[in-house]
């Protein structure tokens, strides 16, 4: 029986070393993962660490994928790509090399112990959905009954601490 492919969405940070090279490596890993087809990337955002936390400012990017992984496989997949990377740090605003966030997973609303889909934060994050908007502004966001550009509309007074920098080559 085949496995059905699904349309995830991944985020990528970086404010440590060479962020965009962080970035560029990243998606590498990630289009070299077995079972996964990158679609596309966004443009590379910047941005202040969450929460005011003190530290380098980030650089944001999203990674549309196509995949027949489950949800905790990829989860494993981007968690070893991130400690291969170097990453440490956990936690809200923690400065990292890189950061990898399973954003959307289809249409299907998930929790567990270790991972909450669609992302749990993803509609107060200008970081994140500035970049996912590009890619995908029509797309609803499951259990919110919202689409991308919606959200992002409903946090435009926050504009001024995401500036688009440019395209992410790899």
């Amino acid at each position: 029986m085949k496995n059905v492919m699904v349309d995830a969405y991944i985020g990528l940070g970086s404010n440590l070393g060479d962020r965009h090279d962080n970035l560029k490596n990243a998606v590498r890993r990630i289009e070299n993962t077995r079972k996964v087809n990158l679609k596309a990337l966004s443009s590379i955002y910047e941005s202040r660490p969450e929460g005011g936390k003190a530290g380098p400012d980030f650089l944001n990017a999203v990674a549309a994928i196509e995949t027949d992984l489950s949800i905790e496989e990829l989860l494993e997949n981007t968690e070893l790509i991130e400690k291969s990377m170097g990453r440490v740090a956990k936690g809200t605003g923690a400065n990292r090399t890189i950061d990898l966030d399973l954003l959307i997973y289809g249409d299907i609303e998930y929790s567990s112990t270790n991972l909450v889909i669609p992302h749990p934060k993803i509609s107060k994050r200008l970081f994140v959905l500035e970049p996912l908007s590009e890619l995908v502004p029509l797309l609803e966001v499951p259990g919110t009954g919202k689409k991308v550009s919606c959200l992002l509309k409903e946090l435009s007074n926050q504009s001024d601490s995401v500036k688009k920098c440019k395209t992410l080559y790899y």
